[in-house]
């Protein structure tokens, strides 16, 4: 056979391998090549999460145009949404857990009473939030250090996203439901269709095109929470039709105790786990907000590129979850661990890459949402600092994602306790404050926390107590 021949078969192979892990197949995940099922599962996940990245830079990219105060508003908005995102994502933790083992172990209905109770969960939870959010709006952005100018303009933009919070919460949720399953290219098409809405909603929204009214930073709000909203009706509409591995029926939304009950210790752990991580946040923007506007500005575009990066390769962990816990659940732990040790090299490898171009020319990100120097010269400095420590976050989404697909949600929490609470926030203190380094300070406490947490999470891993746990 000619070499040409040879390299149109191995194109041809993957065209159909890329094409099936966009349009989705009914593979079972237990057998065949694990490489196949990694990357079947990664793709549409990672095109997944760089929707939700899409959501955040669209927000910024056309309220940038408005001026540093909405900038800030949306940054210091987007740190308290980070605790929604922290209920959402810590659910979705134990959901994909149990959806996954129960699929691993041939039982779609106990997947699907899994996901019912799910459903109440968020729920439950995101309607306190909501209420919360709206009565409390302004009030949070001055807790978190905003200027009056900023809460001004920013705090019906609070007000909106987070009592919105249930379209978060269950786009989350739900797509939580459909990784479990394996029906990865499903979740991913919800939030394509979710940001579409966003894309169109967003700049006619805030600038008043054509017949809508010119709304400023509180249209990003809106068309964020409708292009959601969509999203969460298109979600629940596949779960209804029965046309997945996951249905759920008027009978199948019945509150079953002892599922509810394994699914609210193992999302204690999970959003306890993300609550640590999301709350350091916060006090880091409030450290962020003392060099200044201008350096919550620029942290805030900053963590938004980052995004660009960091939610995709959170999706090619999350392909590691699915394959640990339905590998488990069919009693074959060496596939589990086969199936992480692919996964971490690809993700090694993609964040690296993206790594070193953000340490070289970070400059070149920065400058298409602003042009102010001081801001740029604060968003530079944060993509630099964080940059160092990709590869390092790369394996360590792999693995707290391995632990939490196999159901230890409570390895990964204590992880983050002691490196949010314990190191990173009083080192990011110190360095800020004390020895003067200002928001720059702030960043390197950053990167040096999140190298520990890889460090720490493979070690657990390598001792091997998640192959063995019940859910």
């Amino acid at each position: 056979m000619a070499l040409g021949d040879s390299a149109q078969m191995r194109d041809g192979k993957l065209f159909r391998l890329l094409r099936d892990a966009v349009q989705g197949t009914d593979e079972d995940h237990t057998r065949g090549r694990v490489r196949r099922s990694v990357v079947l599962l990664a793709i549409p996940m990672m095109l997944e999460m760089l929707m939700e990245a899409v959501f955040a830079v669209t927000d910024i990219f056309f309220v940038a145009r408005l001026g540093p105060e909405p900038v800030a508003a949306v940054g210091m908005t987007e740190a308290v949404l980070t605790l929604v995102y922290a209920v959402a994502i810590g659910l979705s933790a134990g959901t994909t857990a149990l959806v996954a083992r129960r699929i691993g172990e041939g039982d779609a209905k106990g997947a699907s009473i899994a996901g019912a109770q799910a459903l109440w969960l968020g729920a439950i939870v995101s309607g306190a939030i909501g209420i919360a959010g709206i009565t409390l709006g302004d009030r949070i952005l001055v807790w978190l250090g905003a200027a009056p100018a900023v809460v001004e303009g920013g705090a019906i933009y609070t007000r909106i996203l987070l009592g919105g919070s249930i379209s978060i919460t269950y786009i989350f949720l739900i797509n939580a439901i459909f990784r479990g399953a394996g029906d990865a290219s499903v979740a991913m098409k919800s939030l394509l269709l979710a940001n579409a809405i966003n894309i169109v909603l967003d700049p006619l929204l805030i600038f008043g095109i054509g017949p809508f009214p010119e709304m400023g930073i509180t249209g990003a709000a809106v068309a964020t929470t409708t292009g959601r909203s969509i999203g969460v009706l298109y979600q629940l509409w596949l779960l209804r039709s029965g046309t997945l591995r996951v249905r759920l029926g008027l009978r199948d939304l019945a509150i079953v105790p002892p599922v509810m009950g394994r699914l609210i210790v193992l999302s204690t752990n999970g959003v306890l786990q993300f609550f640590f991580a999301t709350s350091a946040w916060i006090v880091l923007m409030s450290l962020v907000a003392r060099s200044g506007t201008a350096a919550v500005a620029g942290y805030t575009i900053a963590m938004r590129i980052v995004e660009f990066v960091i939610l995709p390769a959170w999706g090619l962990s999350n392909a590691a979850a699915t394959l640990v816990g339905q590998s488990l659940g069919a009693g074959k732990p060496s596939r589990a661990r086969l199936a992480v040790a692919i996964t971490a090299r690809y993700n090694f490898g993609f964040m690296a890459a993206i790594g070193i171009v953000f340490i070289v020319v970070p400059g070149v990100f920065v400058t298409i949402f602003t042009r102010d120097p001081e801001v740029v010269g604060y968003a530079n400095a944060c993509l630099r600092f964080l940059a160092y420590g990709y590869g390092f976050y790369a394996l360590g989404m792999v693995m707290v994602q391995a632990l939490n697909g196999a159901g230890d949600t409570f390895t990964p929490m204590l992880i983050n306790l002691v490196c949010f609470w314990l190191i990173q926030l009083p080192l990011a203190w110190s360095l800020a404050e004390h020895f003067g380094f200002g928001a720059r300070g702030v960043f390197a406490a950053i990167t040096i926390a999140e190298s520990l947490i890889a460090l720490l999470a493979f070690w657990a891993f390598r001792r091997g107590r998640w192959a063995r746990k019940q859910v």
